[in-house]
């Protein structure tokens, strides 16, 4: 049996131990494995019959391979976020221009489904959040064998409490803020922190509850900068040290205003997130007259190695995934249910991206955390 992994979307800390894992795991059972560059780019761009292009788009994987990938984070197989069944005509490989035919976007199942059979692969584990995992469940609507590991830095996959990447990038946030009051409370200013979270705020949620933050903005709740203000202003005139601090969702936006993208749109429709921290430092300034510290923490909260919660779900979640896919399963997806690993439908990511439970997580009066009743709760609270 031949089994292909690969990584989509935005990297996290621990997608290279899971590699590893799959592949000596796979190996161990007698079967082998093969690497797709660039997530499911590879297969959209590789022509199985050309065995340069296969050279260039695939990688076999044996243990010597993988030997010391799981000590860095990242992956080694790279990533994109690359969907086959909607391809923009910018995007269209040259060899697949005929094919196109009239204006996209463009659906190259077909041509994946072929590329798949031609390259010998039985099964694949792709690795990866709500995008990538919404053409594996494409591939498994096809018929092809999908086994799925969810992973965001977001936690916001259907289906599982957890995702690969979401404690390393709460530790690396909580760590940076911690260390961003010292300047802060050495100029007596306010500190507004801007953390990933497209459509969940859940990263700014918990690194702001962790770390006491004194307020927290986020994804699902618009906020009134005025009032945002005048909360700060007590929060600083309440602190010894004179400062006070607020983390904010990239995907965060004010009342009435707009969820701040930068740049063109890519061949698939994604715009960079990105600024309302900054849109948010100078609103506040004018308002309370106080300087301000604009952190944008961005890429540096998925960055580096995994921390030990990353690297042991990714090790298990990668053994599962493997074992699924040898015995045969199809249309799966690994995760953490209550503290226990499972392995649910993949027809569980139709649901989209969730989303903080803000009736028992946030207090959308004062933006703040406000945990209601812990009982009962997943060890990240949702």
């Amino acid at each position: 049996m031949r089994i292909g992994v690969l990584t989509g979307g935005g990297d996290v800390p621990g997608l290279n131990p899971c590699i590893k894992s799959v592949v000596h795991r796979v190996i161990d059972d007698g079967h082998e494995v093969v690497g797709i560059r660039r997530g499911w780019g590879g297969l959209l761009e590789c022509e199985a019959d050309d065995p340069a292009s296969v050279a260039t788009w695939t990688v076999p994987l044996d243990k010597e391979a993988v030997r010391t990938i799981d000590r860095t984070g990242g992956t080694f197989l790279h990533t994109s976020r690359t969907n086959p069944g909607r391809v923009k005509d910018d995007a269209v490989p040259d060899f697949l221009r005929e094919q196109a035919g009239d204006e996209g976007p463009h659906d190259f199942t077909p041509h994946v489904l072929a590329n798949l059979d031609k390259l010998g692969i039985d099964a694949m584990i792709p690795i990866g959040g709500d995008d990538t995992l919404s053409y594996a469940l494409r591939l498994h609507d096809e018929g092809f064998p999908v086994i799925a590991i969810p992973k965001t830095m977001d936690n916001d996959v259907h289906g599982t409490d957890y995702c690969i990447g979401f404690s390393t990038a709460v530790t690396r946030s909580v760590q940076f803020i911690h260390q961003l009051r010292t300047s802060t409370g050495s100029h007596e200013r306010i500190a507004v922190v801007e953390l990933f979270g497209r459509y969940s705020g859940e990263t700014s949620l918990i690194s702001a509850y962790l770390s006491g933050v004194d307020r927290a903005l986020i994804s699902e709740v618009p906020f009134d900068v005025g009032r945002l203000a005048d909360f700060l202003m007590a929060d600083r005139a309440a602190n010894p040290s004179r400062y006070a601090m607020v983390t904010v969702s990239e995907g965060a936006k004010m009342i009435d205003g707009e969820v701040r993208l930068s740049g063109e749109a890519d061949a698939y429709g994604h715009r960079k997130l990105g600024g309302i921290g900054e849109e948010t430092a100078q609103a506040l300034k004018e308002l309370t007259g106080v300087n301000m510290v604009s952190q944008q923490l961005g890429y540096l909260m998925r960055s580096g190695s995994p921390d030990s919660l990353d690297l042991m779900v990714a090790t298990n979640y990668a053994v599962m995934a493997a074992d699924l896919a040898v015995d045969g399963a199809r249309g799966r997806m690994v995760a953490l249910r209550n503290g226990t690993y499972i392995n649910v439908p993949i027809e569980v990511t139709r649901e989209g991206a969730k989303h903080v439970d803000v009736d028992a997580l946030y207090d959308p009066e004062q933006y703040r955390p406000r945990v209601r009743d812990i009982n009962g709760k997943p060890m990240f609270l949702y």
